[in-house]
Parts: structure tokens; sequence; C-alpha cells
């Protein structure tokens, strides 16, 4: 029996999982619609819950970020993320938040000098602990495409640790407290992203902010020398337990797009605003999906509908090359975003 069409669809097509859009997008096939994924500042699920679940009515997700992965307890944390106040992170950094709903800024590192790293324990116990047994019963439960984030950020946890003028210079001067600590930072993602990419989920992430609204924060070259060869190795970790390799860095980062591709980033979620995006369709349609996103700085919380609908086109007109797909409908929904704008943004995606 043939394949009946429905207003010139297939069933398949009509009824296709996210978890099926998603791996054809991520393999630049023809898709119905461009995959869903919404990420979020914490005040939008702690104070617009309504919103969100208006939102989420017309536009369900088609990934998921997994609840399932729970880690052990790290001796250094103590406060609560994301309220006004102060609280220590995992790897006992200080975070200062003068708002309720965001992350806040780190104010003060354990490592002031290398006495401090000789001293200093990496929070293994967040290892050592962790159960990730309700995984499988979760992946089951869910068509979704499932994504497992991670703990790895190696150039920002760096930061965290020791403050960024210190690392900027420990970096120029190649102080030997870099290289210890590159080392040991590495030793725990490596460890960190085995586990996570053993579990029944379909892609992994990781992430490093790399850029500033101008340029890369680092010389690509410095780059290529101390961490695309980590970068080459958490990438074939993930793909030799068959998952999709997903990265997130903001800034201005057109420098190294080349490089995530060649060391085998699937997806990257990217500030295609303050770069030549066309340039990047250009160069990197058809060998990287577009994991979003709408530009959050201008459009999303200051623009009008139109303004966002217009921002969304171009994304599309830019990206999306013939006999490509390879684009998610994906924006980050922060505070300052009106629901109106939110939902103006994943309208104009279903008529991409």
């Amino acid at each position: 029996m043939g394949t009946r069409l429905v207003s010139g669809k297939t069933f398949m097509e009509l009824f296709m999982t996210g978890r099926e859009l998603v791996k054809k997008t991520l393999r630049f096939e023809e898709v119905e619609r461009l995959p869903r994924t919404l990420c979020m500042t914490p005040n939008i699920w702690m104070f617009r819950e309504d919103e969100l679940a208006q939102f989420y009515r017309r536009f369900p997700d088609d990934t998921t970020f997994t609840t399932k992965l729970r880690y052990g307890q790290s001796p250094y944390f103590r406060g609560t993320p994301n309220r006004k106040g102060s609280f220590t992170d995992e790897f006992g950094c200080e975070w200062h938040t003068f708002v309720d709903g965001v992350c806040g800024e780190v104010k003060k590192g354990p490592l002031q000098s290398m006495a401090d790293l000789d001293a200093y324990k990496l929070p293994w116990e967040l290892l050592d602990g962790a159960d990730f047994s309700g995984q499988n019963e979760a992946y089951k439960s869910t068509d979704k495409y499932i994504i497992a984030g991670s703990l790895t950020r190696p150039f920002e946890r760096m930061q965290f640790l020791c403050g960024t003028e210190e690392l900027y210079t420990y970096i120029a001067e190649e102080n030997p407290m870099f290289f210890k600590l590159l080392e040991m930072l590495h030793e725990f993602n490596v460890r960190e992203l085995k586990m996570v990419a053993a579990q029944a989920v379909d892609g992994v992430s990781f992430m490093d902010d790399w850029g500033s609204q101008t340029s890369l924060l680092i010389s690509p070259l410095t780059w290529r020398k101390y961490f695309k060869p980590m970068y080459r190795e958490y990438c074939e970790i993930i793909h030799a337990a068959g998952k999709d390799v997903f990265f997130h860095s903001d800034g201005r980062i057109e420098l190294i797009y080349g490089d995530l591709v060649e060391i085998g980033v699937n997806a990257i979620n990217s500030q295609l605003w303050c770069m030549d995006m066309e340039a990047l369709g250009d160069k990197y349609a058809g060998k990287i999906a577009f994991w979003g996103g709408v530009d959050r700085q201008y459009a999303l919380p200051r623009g009008t509908e139109e303004d966002v609908r217009k921002n969304v086109r171009r994304m599309g007109k830019a990206l999306l090359k013939k006999g490509h797909t390879g684009l998610f409908a994906e924006m980050s929904w922060e505070g300052s975003t009106p629901l109106a704008n939110a939902l103006a943004a994943f309208d104009e995606f279903e008529k991409i």
C-alpha cells in the first residue's frame, strides 16, 4: 500500500517525533518544520510560569535537557543559586546575585596562588556520588530528542577559579599555574563526559564563552594550541558513544567556527548577531547545524513583534541553503523579553 498524502505531506512527515526531527536536521535532511528548542534564564521559570505554560501549549519543545543525571554532593556548595545574595558553587567559587532570577557573577575564586592550587581538590564527589540510574526509563518515556548537559566548560571554569584578568596573564606568560589547572580540569572533564555519554541520551552538550562583542577573547592560535586538542578529545568521547555533540559559546567566534566543524561539533549555539551571519551560512551550511538563536540583545527584549519576525526571516535566508536544513528554531527567553515577542519568534520559525 502506498503512503497517503495529507495536504501534500505524508503521514510520517505530519507525525514525525521531536527525536526524528532533530536527527534529520543534524544530518541536513529535509524536515517538515524546524525542530524547536526553548532556552531560558531562571527568572522565566521562577516568576513567569503562566506565560511559560502558555508558550509551551502553542510551541512544545522537540528537545529536552535531561534532569535524571543526578550528581553527587560537593563539599564546597552552600547557599541558594539564582536568588539575591551570594552562594558558593560546586567548585568553591563565590557568586553574587543582585536580583532574583539571574545567575549572577563570580566575585571570588579559591585559587589566588600556586600554593592555593597545590592544596586545592576538585570536587570529585560530584562524579563519585553520581546516580544516573533513572535515565534509561526517562529515555523510554519521551519521543523528544534528549540532550545531556554537562559541567564541562574549561576556559570559563578557570576564570571562575582564579579570576579572568589573572587567567589571561597566566596564559600570556605560560605560567605553570595555567598548565597545572588546565590538566586538572581536563582530567575531570574527560571522566565526566565518558560517564554522561554512556547514558541513554541522544546528544551531549558542553560550553565555553569565547567571544566578546567584537572579537575572540584570546588569539585563535593560542586557542588552537591549548584548547582545541581538549575539545577534540571531548568530541571523540561523545561520538564514540554514538551521541551527537552540542556546543555553546557567546560572542564573536567566527575565527574558530571552522575548527569546531573540523573536530566534530554537530550543532553550535552562538550569538549569530555579533557576526556576519550570511558569511557563516555560505561557509558552514551543510557542515554544522545552527542551534539558534534569535537576537537576544536587541530584537527580543527591545524590538517589536515585526522586528523579531524580520530577525527570524533573516536567519532562515542566511543559514538555510539549497539542499540543506541544519537550523533549529531556538531562542533564549530572558526576563526583559515580553511573551508576545517570544511567541512571534517561534510563530515565524513555523513559516520557514
